[in-house]
């Protein structure tokens, strides 16, 4: 099946809509929240979680014997959050730095969640479980069920969203003078992990465990690249994110062997290594573009300097020079020379040059400013 064909069964398979929709709804979720986790520089934070959220999948399991994916999801909010607020008690209560806070929490968590996987897979109804499937998502198992949860959260997300948003924002870049204003800082904090590890949390079953923090980073550090403001970003983040969740899956449909939520990643990558290099505010293109264009004007600047120093010796300062004399200037070019003509800083007369009224005052101004 081609994506052409992938994208006209969307609408009339049931099955295709749901996964799609689920997928870019996920997307934009977590698009939209993983921008705070970016722009609050806790990057590692949705890896923690992620990695946090699987001995609670276990211990949901183990204590029901179901693998409803409600239950499992349950336990894997319960664990997050324990995992999420034992970092912070960590860097609040002890000298460790909130790095290594997360790589304990990290290592901890999945090291007992495989433990628990270990245990499960000997037992009599381990081939009923299916948890592995939370390590690396598999999202054929979305049903609509889950698709209305994560548009319910969605929604709820985006009312609290824009209910505190002025607190969000002042949060994000200056939390001394959020808290001088007398607003809840820990409160505001708190509900902004809370949601984080909500979108995480929902993501598991798509995803996975291992690739969550990607989804949850990737499109929020591609549409960083693009702006400054943060409505847009979010708006930006949620786009790419949703865009990667539908496209990722199609890719995934349409060829065999391919599991979605790596998919999925690799179409965000895909949008963070275009944003890298493309954007026009801080790209590697357009910054070489910026750097290159720098350089010629600073050799024509320098050039013009050279020309000054010689032209300033006659005081008749439109006095020819031959073109000759400027090849002893380390930063001279034929190309620099027709520039200054264009600029009217200079005559050009054959094999001689006269500085121009204009080229002297330039000249001036660059002295005075060094």
């Amino acid at each position: 099946m081609s994506l052409g064909e992938y994208f006209e069964l969307l609408f009339t398979d049931y099955t295709l809509g749901v996964i799609t929709l689920g997928t870019a709804v996920l997307g934009a979720v977590t698009g939209m929240l993983g921008s705070f986790a970016v722009l609050r520089k806790q990057s590692l934070l949705g890896d923690a979680i992620s990695h946090a959220a699987l001995p609670g999948i276990a211990l949901a399991f183990l204590f029901t014997g179901a693998k409803d994916s409600n239950v499992l999801l349950i336990g894997a909010l319960i664990s997050g959050l324990l995992g999420a607020f034992w970092i912070r008690g960590m860097v609040k209560n002890t000298h460790l730095k909130s790095d290594t806070a997360l790589g304990l929490v990290l290592s901890l968590f999945f090291g007992l969640g495989m433990l628990l996987l270990t245990y499960i897979q000997k037992l009599p109804n381990a081939n009923q479980a299916g948890l592995d499937k939370y390590l690396f998502g598999q999202a054929a198992t979305l049903v609509a069920q889950d698709v209305w949860i994560m548009v319910a959260i969605t929604a709820v997300s985006l009312f609290i969203l824009l209910l505190f948003w002025k607190e969000f924002k002042l949060l994000l870049f200056d939390a001394d003078y959020t808290k001088t204003l007398g607003f809840n800082t820990r409160f505001i904090d708190s509900l902004i992990t809370f949601f984080i590890v909500i979108a995480i949390v929902i993501g598991l079953q798509t995803v996975g465990v291992v690739l969550m923090s990607a989804m949850l980073l990737a499109p929020a550090a591609a549409a960083r690249q693009w702006t400054n403001t943060l409505t847009v970003m979010l708006g930006l983040a949620a786009f790419f994110a949703a865009f990667s969740g539908v496209y990722g899956t199609a890719i995934s449909a349409t060829q065999s062997n391919l599991s979605t939520g790596p998919v999925i990643v690799l179409v965000a990558a895909f949008f963070v290594l275009i944003s890298f290099v493309f954007s026009p505010g801080r790209g590697l293109l357009f910054r070489e573009i910026r750097f290159q264009k720098n350089r010629r004007e600073l050799e024509l600047k320098k050039t013009l300097q050279f020309m000054y120093s010689i032209a300033k010796t006659h005081e008749d300062i439109s006095h020819p020079h031959a073109v000759k004399i400027l090849n002893n200037f380390q930063g001279f070019t034929k190309k620099t020379l027709q520039q200054m003509v264009d600029k009217k800083w200079v005559t050009l007369n054959g094999a001689m040059w006269s500085m121009t009224a204009l080229g002297y005052e330039e000249a001036e101004n660059l002295y005075s400013q060094t």
